[in-house]
């Protein structure tokens, strides 16, 4: 089965009156999900024992964790400094992650800043090198990395760059945002089987074992020449991708992912939509 949640509550269980990451388990849980991503944006700054209270909240639950790594990740930088900081970045969540319960960590590859794309991707890629060498070292190598498709043009992260990531070693594994590609590639994602040519791709490259389950970020986002300019939820008529022809495409290949979605503010709402009608056709 596919599985959905939010990335985040979202506006309504604030409005609601809960506050707390273990209030979100059983919220989430009731909403009749199944995942949710906890973001480490600005920063891993988790107390442990926070961490082992939200485990013990989402188990109890049956909803499954994932955390977003800090966003200054950058693993093409030519600063050592700012790479060094990028691999301690992923390690700090993946840490964090098993204190919580968390079985993915989802993270941004790097920007191409005033390099050639070569230059960059090829940076990137003797990076992860390094990362996975140090996961397998620390033994943090029962959690996968997810590094992720990125929403701006200067973003190291198209589909074909995330893929090729994850032939550098098996704890690896996409997290493709169907947002994100849809906006720098200025609304490709229309129909069906545009959706089922991009995973299509990953399971030529992957294998279908390791991509059954490839992590999903999924939401409307509007964008620019330059690529994505904010995040939107379902309810707007004007950008894309649209979520139906996407679960099609799951289900005509047999894949499962996980589905987390990154509407602005209705996270939960729209993931319960994309549910209702991967349930409907189903039936």
């Amino acid at each position: 089965m596919i599985k959905f949640g939010p990335s985040g509550p979202g506006e309504r269980f604030y409005n609601e009156g809960f506050s707390t990451s273990e209030q979100a388990a059983k919220w989430t849980k009731d909403q009749g999900l199944e995942l949710f991503e906890y973001s480490f944006g600005r920063g891993v700054n988790l107390r442990e024992e926070k961490a082992h209270s939200m485990r013990n909240a989402f188990n109890e639950n049956g909803v499954l964790l994932s955390v977003h790594a800090p966003y200054y990740i950058n693993f093409a930088t030519p600063e050592e400094e700012k790479a060094e900081n990028s691999y301690r970045y992923v390690i700090e969540s993946a840490i964090m992650a098993k204190h919580m319960g968390a079985d993915r960590v989802i993270f941004h590859p790097a920007s191409q800043g005033k390099d050639s794309r070569d230059v960059a991707v090829a940076r990137t890629i003797e990076r992860l090198k390094t990362l996975a060498g140090m996961i397998h070292a620390q033994g943090l190598d029962d959690i996968l990395y997810c590094p992720e498709t990125m929403g701006k043009i200067v973003q190291i992260g198209d589909i074909e760059e995330v893929v090729n990531f994850c032939t550098i070693d098996d704890i690896f594994i996409p997290t493709i945002d169907f947002g994100h590609i849809n906006a720098r590639e200025q609304g490709s994602l229309k129909t069906v089987d545009d959706f089922v040519v991009r995973m299509q791709h990953m399971i030529n490259v992957l294998g279908y074992e390791r991509s059954k389950n490839f992590h999903v970020h999924f939401s409307k986002i509007q964008y620019s020449s330059k690529g994505e300019v904010k995040h939107l939820n379902f309810d707007d008529e004007i950008f894309g991708p649209d979520y139906k022809p996407f679960i099609d495409a799951c289900i005509k290949l047999k894949l499962e992912p996980h589905v987390i979605c990154e509407s602005s503010g209705n996270q939960a709402d729209d993931s319960v939509t994309m549910k209702n009608y991967y349930l409907s056709k189903l039936n």
